[in-house]
């Protein structure tokens, strides 16, 4: 399964901020449309990625308060991308390998979603449960060797 495969479920709404706009409208939109993340872009490239893991950090550093922060300072100015054509299993390796519970998919300098980590939990239950299911009817099918057995007789 490819990243693709689940932005195409997903629908392609993207949230966005600029680097010099307040921390405080970024952190309202997070909490108007109940999410976890924004990209952060400038003059049409994604220059980072802004969590509510950076926002509690940015609070607890400048004594519970957001105050006059500004999103370029408490962005992660390095986030990990992926693409459409990337295998799950690699973007759930990744994740992984560096905490991040957000990922931009970028074709060469476009952005064309956001992967979460549940996006990709999501699509890992959703295939096992499919497999179970198919492998359930499968065996449910199975003929018993004893009616076999009968069916060779009768023939």
């Amino acid at each position: 399964m490819k990243v693709s495969d689940i932005l195409r479920v997903k629908g392609s709404t993207l949230y966005t901020v600029q680097p010099e706009q307040p921390l405080s409208e970024a952190v309202n939109t997070m909490a108007q449309f109940d999410i976890g993340s924004l990209v952060v872009m400038d003059h049409g490239d994604v220059v980072g990625m802004l969590t509510f893991r950076e926002v509690i950090q940015a609070v607890v550093r400048n004594g519970g308060v957001i105050g006059d922060t500004r999103v370029r300072s408490v962005m992660d100015d390095h986030p990990l991308t992926c693409t459409p054509d990337t295998e799950i299993d690699e973007v759930r390796r990744m994740m992984l390998s560096r905490h991040a519970r957000y990922m931009p998919v970028m074709t060469q300098k476009t952005l064309m979603g956001v992967m979460s980590f549940y996006d990709v939990a999501k699509a890992v239950v959703d295939s096992q449960d499919f497999e179970n299911r198919m492998l359930k009817a499968y065996i449910r099918d199975w003929p018993v060797e004893e009616e076999a057995g009968e069916r060779q007789a009768l023939l």
